[in-house]
């Protein structure tokens, strides 16, 4: 296969169309502000070409008038110049950072938002890592770029256009002959370009990697320590760290072409000019005296180093491209479980809850239902059980619109459930997961998180029904570690169930409620639960059929499929696949 001649621009359409989106969100409303540090940093370039002028005067002074007050004169100017560009020096990147700070500050804030709002199949598909590379490095990297890097390229960019107004107008043929070589940058830099481009995409998804590998070895370091793999993570991490070495070094090679190149350009320039410069001023005739030549000479000094430093920019430029892309990428990503215009607020809790002949697959080669069909009734207790895999946890998934049915309809009442606005929705759930989400706070603090604005008495009534009140008491405030580290598996999910019966919300959804609590307290709290679920839609997810021998139906799944229904008794009358599981269940127990 031929390869593709074509070379990629310096600035594809993407870029541009990125650029054009921060601009309008994020600095257009800050124009007054940018017009005030273009116009520091004008006057900044400015004191150079007055330095150039004041230098070439104090040189004719030297060489021809003598005059010890003239050169006094030249000297005091030449540090007024200076000290007035100190003071901008100080002004231009306080400002500057100030304006890209709270820029970037309302991007990290949007990024939050929409972060938020995106569905939880995103999260589920989505490395951790990721997500805090985003919010973090590389938002960070796009906060020092605009505040630092950008104002200092203007700054470099009017600097060189006001140091060559000033040589064109000292000696256009010497200074045609000093660009003349411009092209050959512009060359280099559309060569690399898309190199640096490449290599800070692959930068980025190393670290991001490194990040995700970092935070599965800490949340797993229970696992590597118990089974003595702390060589074998050693040797992940240090893969990861071999990586991003690798890639850093080979994006510092690209990058340190253009320094090199600009030395030898400028050598190349500086010869010309001391050659020609010196023989039109040996000739005469071309308006060129020695000041003129060596102030010229200053000139292009000055005129370079910014060139310098505007190529490193450049480069820049280029990994900040991918930075920015990178985090508008989360934009790309469509919410899709939304309110409609016609969505209402208000719906019958009581109602009962169908799945009518409702197909869901979160891989579409392999969907998980197919035509499920459920009748939940309203104020009574179901029970949905079934091996691993069955799709037992998806169900409240589907009733509570983490995810979207693909065909069939979820209803409540005979509401459609996409009918329903998401947040009146989702509040009318109480929730107890298998899953539990511990924040490093006290168990207060992690309780009281569900219903911000409950009562402290309410909060004690939530733990005492619990029964987790008497360990809130000996821990006090203290923090329980990072997921709750510091808590069993059983202390987990009773903060779980004070978090329920606290939001006290009509329909009670029991994911494996129960599932780490040993025989006895799972009879302390099985009681708790019954008067939580009182007068209440509860639906059961289990595996353990002890727990919901006295639910009013029961709905067995496997892959999928309702495979037998009816309660506890019937199911065991039936001597089906229901019992021959309790059975072998109970007789595992005993």
């Amino acid at each position: 296969m031929q390869k593709d001649s074509k070379k990629r621009p310096m600035f594809s359409a993407q870029d541009k169309d990125n650029i054009k989106w921060f601009w309008h969100r994020y600095l257009k409303s800050k124009s007054p502000w940018l017009v005030v540090v273009l116009v520091m940093v004008s006057l900044q370039a400015l004191v150079y070409q007055q330095f150039l002028s004041l230098t070439e005067n104090g040189l004719r002074v030297i060489f021809e008038d003598g005059s010890i007050r003239k050169l006094a004169e030249v000297c005091g100017l030449v540090f007024v110049l200076f000290a007035s560009r100190a003071a901008l020096s100080y002004i231009v990147p306080r400002l500057s950072v100030w304006l890209a700070s709270n820029a970037v500050r309302s991007m990290r804030q949007d990024l939050i938002q929409h972060y938020l709002r995106l569905d939880l199949a995103f999260f589920e598909k989505t490395k951790s890592g990721d997500i805090i590379q985003r919010l973090v490095s590389q938002v960070d990297g796009l906060s020092a770029f605009v505040g630092h890097a950008s104002v200092g390229a203007i700054r470099d960019l009017v600097t060189v256009l006001v140091v060559s107004v000033y040589l064109i107008y000292k000696s256009p043929i010497l200074f045609t002959a000093a660009i003349i070589v411009i092209p050959v940058l512009i060359l280099l830099m559309r060569a690399v370009s898309g190199k640096i481009k490449e290599i800070q995409q692959k930068a980025e998804a190393a670290f991001g990697n490194y990040m995700s590998g970092i935070e599965q070895m800490a949340n797993g370091m229970r696992t590597v320590k118990i089974s003595g793999q702390e060589d074998r993570e050693k040797e992940r991490l240090y893969q990861s760290t071999d990586g991003i070495r690798d890639l850093t070094i080979r994006l510092n090679a690209v990058q340190a072409l253009f320094p090199p190149s600009i030395d030898l350009v400028s050598a190349f320039v500086y010869v010309l000019v001391i050659g020609g410069g010196g023989y039109m001023v040996i000739q005469g005739g071309f308006g060129l005296d020695a000041a003129g030549i060596i102030a010229f000479l200053l000139g292009l000094v000055i005129m370079f180093d910014p060139m310098r430093l505007l190529a490193s920019f450049f480069s820049q430029l280029q990994s900040s491209l991918v930075l920015l892309d990178s985090v508008r990428s989360v934009y790309r990503e469509q919410v899709r479980i939304t309110d409609h215009k016609n969505s209402v607020p208000d719906f019958n809790h009581e109602g009962d809850i169908h799945f009518n002949d409702v197909g869901f697959a979160y891989d579409p080669q392999n969907p998980l239902f197919d035509g499920l069909n459920l009748h939940i009734e309203g104020g009574k207790k179901t029970a949905i059980v079934g091996a691993t895999g069955s799709g037992k946890t998806t169900v409240l998934s589907l009733i509570s619109r983490l995810y979207d049915v693909d065909f069939g309809k979820v209803t409540i009442d005979g509401l459609d459930i996409r009918d329903i606005n998401v947040k009146s929705l989702r509040s009318a759930f109480s929730v107890v997961a298998q899953d539990i989400v511990i924040f490093n706070a006290s168990i207060w603090e992690n309780i009281h998180y569900v219903a911000p604005n409950a009562t402290d008495d309410e909060v004690w009534a939530a733990a005492e029904a619990a029964e987790i009140a008497d360990l809130i008491r000996a821990r006090g405030d203290v923090s329980l570690g990072p997921k709750g580290s510091q808590l069993s598996g059983g202390q987990k999910q009773r903060i779980a169930i004070a978090r329920a019966f606290l939001r006290s919300a009509p329909i009670l959804l029991l994911d494996e409620a129960t599932s780490a609590l040993d025989q006895k307290t799972e009879e302390r709290i099985q009681l708790a639960l019954e008067r939580l679920s009182r007068n209440k839609t509860t639906i059961i997810v289990a595996h353990r059929l002890s727990s919901v021998a006295a639910a009013d139906k029961i709905y067995l799944l496997d892959m999928g499929r309702v495979v037998e229904q009816g309660s506890h008794h019937e199911l065991m009358a039936r001597k089906g696949l229901y019992s021959r599981m309790y059975v072998a269940q109970k007789e595992g127990y005993s």
